[in-house]
């Protein structure tokens, strides 16, 4: 068992300053059991608050979403969050239409304004088999095919259009700012009496004669460099893929993923789609390469990009993710391809006029963390007294942080999840 007394001290670490270990500090204050004056919670993170794939993803949520063993009490938890903080201001919260669409997509490569203007950089399987999320849509849920596009559905070009299907509604699909909603969870559970130190694990110290259990975590401190200690009785990994960094053990891999913002104010929709593209396709590169010295890009015949649009008048389009470059030692090492970014934005742009002439605000790449063979993500002890797991949670991070944070704020203080059955989360089904 996690938990000892409800009453006993605790020195509580979480490794790792994302959407999983900000909500699970958040839910750990928020426990009947927490007790400030017994009790501390420490975020550890290398770099920000969000400054991995948290703050770089697209927030969808949904009840079609996987493993369904937690999806429904995270979507719940989210809309009662929302309601709680109002994070309909706060953090972007509401909820939207959802669906996959068909569409031949045009060459542009004659136009010289395919949104040349002013762009930015960033840096930066549960059911199913473990390689089915890396391909688009996430889901296999097809909806009932449509006639036609929904009329509100108007930012898309309708001689593009070979169908649309129905994937989610207002009742089953929202959406967060996954930057927004990251850095609030830890801004309320710091005013809770949680604190963040900047600082990068170098050892979790968890030896000891006979059976094993945690003692403290030494790190590195981010501004001073100095070699810090920090007493813990309970450590919960939550470094997403930097986790087996940390604790090697842990199956966790990693996979990239380029995404763009643009601006555009459009509905309110998420929009998962199959372009077909034309015969020998150029994209805004013409015909030459994007390091202007003649390379020709290669694209598919079929592509697959999301659209999310959001409620500040900008949309989020994100492509498949790749494996050409390994995970960096930390966030702000990340590196960001340019032309992987360029051909979300020439895909997104052929079908759709709005996002063709909306300006390129961020241009992103981020790592997704996923168990390696598939399953998960891992929630709950790994057979270490005091040592947990909350890692491994593919696309899916954003929708099944709240769920994940609720449970292992029971793991501490109760012993075990109350919440929801996730016996096969189990990380030590994996170690």
């Amino acid at each position: 068992m996690a938990s000892a007394t409800k009453t006993a001290e605790r020195n509580i670490v979480i490794v790792g300053g994302g959407i999983i270990g900000s909500t699970t500090a958040y839910f750990l204050t928020r426990h009947p059991s927490f007790n400030p004056a017994k009790h501390t919670i420490t975020i550890l993170e290398a770099q920000s608050i969000a400054s991995g794939a948290s703050g770089k993803a697209g927030g969808l949520l949904a009840l079609w979403a996987y493993p369904s063993s937690i999806v429904p009490l995270s979507y719940k938890l989210h809309a009662e969050l929302a309601e709680e903080h109002d994070g309909a201001t706060r953090w972007g919260y509401r909820t939207l239409h959802c669906g996959s669409l068909s569409a031949n997509g045009k060459d542009y490569s004659a136009h010289t304004n395919i949104n040349g203007s002013k762009q930015g950089v960033g840096a930066g399987a549960a059911e199913g088999n473990g390689e089915e999320w890396h391909k688009l849509p996430k889901t296999n849920l097809k909806g009932n095919t449509k006639n036609g596009i929904p009329n509100s559905l108007d930012w898309f070009d309708t001689d593009t259009i070979k169908s649309y299907s129905e994937m989610g509604t207002p009742s089953t699909t929202a959406q967060v700012h996954p930057y927004l909603f990251t850095t609030s969870m830890a801004s309320l559970a710091v005013s809770s009496g949680a604190k963040v130190i900047l600082g990068s694990v170098t050892a979790i110290d968890y030896s000891g004669p006979g059976s094993q259990s945690v003692k403290s975590v030494t790190y590195e401190d981010k501004e001073t460099k100095e070699v810090c200690n920090i007493p813990a009785t309970d450590v919960i990994l939550a470094a997403g893929p930097w986790t087996s960094r940390v604790f090697p053990q842990a199956p966790i891999e990693a996979m990239r993923a380029h995404s763009v913002v643009i601006k555009a104010d459009v509905s309110p929709y998420a929009v998962f789609s199959d372009i077909s593209l034309p015969k020998g396709f150029t994209g805004s590169r013409g015909g030459g390469g994007s390091d202007g010295r003649g390379k020709t890009r290669r694209h598919g015949t079929s592509v697959a990009p999301e659209m999310y649009a959001r409620p500040d008048g900008t949309v989020y389009a994100c492509g498949e993710g790749d494996t050409l470059v390994t995970l960096p030692a930390s966030s702000d090492l990340v590196t960001c391809d340019e032309d992987s970014c360029q051909d979300i934005i020439d895909y997104v742009s052929s079908i759709s006029t709005p996002l063709r002439e909306g300006e390129v605000l961020v241009k992103q790449a981020c790592y997704l963390p996923s168990v390696a063979g598939g399953g998960g993500p891992l929630i709950g002890e790994t057979g270490i007294r005091g040592l947990l797991l909350a890692t491994g949670h593919t696309c899916w991070g954003i929708q099944n942080s709240c769920a994940t944070g609720k449970l292992m704020s029971e793991f501490i203080f109760e012993g075990e999840a109350k919440s929801a059955r996730i016996e096969g989360l189990d990380p030590r089904r994996f170690l």
